[in-house]
């Protein structure tokens, strides 16, 4: 499950009322829970910050992903 669905379910909010606490449309909360669009930093730290969190932990990946080279 995507982490920011993760916690916005935790808050029990709507996608359309985490898209209003961030300023964006509900569809862009859609796209990023769905991994169809990568929010810019901003957004990124807006997201965390109406969602409680900080960016490490609402946008963490596994060891060994970072910095991979393929």
């Amino acid at each position: 499950m995507n982490r920011i669905r993760q916690f916005r379910q935790a808050q029990g909010w709507s996608q359309l009322a985490l898209a209003q606490r961030v300023g964006v449309t509900r569809q862009t909360v859609n796209m990023i829970e769905n991994n169809n669009y990568n929010p810019s930093l901003d957004l990124c730290i807006r997201l965390a910050q109406a969602l409680g969190t900080d960016l490490n932990t609402l946008f963490w990946f596994p060891e060994g992903l970072e910095g991979e080279e393929s």
